[in-house]
């Protein structure tokens, strides 16, 4: 992913991965994370690669959503799943980027699924190598398609920050 396709609600959505991620692995509390990152992360280079400022908003509504309705989140990704598979199974970061994916998908109407889908399937393509993209891709469109919602963004067409896919 280069940076030129990232807008400000694309580097949230990279920054409330990794602050899932980080909440899962170090057990850090959401309040420390949105402090931490709001502080140091939200305009800072990542891995050497220069992103637009992230929209703190975007990014807190989706940490704030993920946490508040994990249960049902869960519950939607484990029903998406292969037979015989479970979240728990899946890599911590793999997990993250579906919560969020799921999260913006059932909770933010007013962005398109189809950027939803887009951008963390992207997310997932530059965190692995592997199948973990595709299925991320393959996952949040059944999602999206059960939720009845166009996959165009014909409904309520992309607001100025989601206009562009990553």
């Amino acid at each position: 992913m280069s940076a030129d396709t990232y807008d400000a609600r694309s580097s949230a959505r990279l920054l409330a991965v990794q602050a899932l991620y980080q909440m899962d692995i170090a057990r850090t509390p959401l309040e420390v994370i949105i402090r931490e990152f709001g502080e140091h992360r939200l305009e800072a280079k990542l891995d050497d690669m220069e992103l637009p400022a992230a929209d703190g908003a975007h990014f807190e509504l989706v940490l704030r959503g993920v946490v508040d309705n994990q249960t049902h989140i869960d519950r939607i990704i484990d029903g998406k799943l292969a037979e015989n598979w479970r979240l728990a199974r899946l890599d911590s970061t793999l997990r993250a980027i579906l919560r969020c994916g799921v999260l913006e998908l059932t909770e933010a109407p007013q962005v398109p699924p189809k950027v939803v889908v887009s951008q963390y399937s992207d997310i997932a393509h530059a965190f692995f190598d592997g199948a973990e993209g595709g299925m991320a891709n393959a996952l949040l469109d059944n999602v999206a398609r059960g939720l009845a919602a166009p996959l165009d963004g014909s409904a309520d067409g992309p607001t100025s920050d989601d206009e562009h896919t990553a």
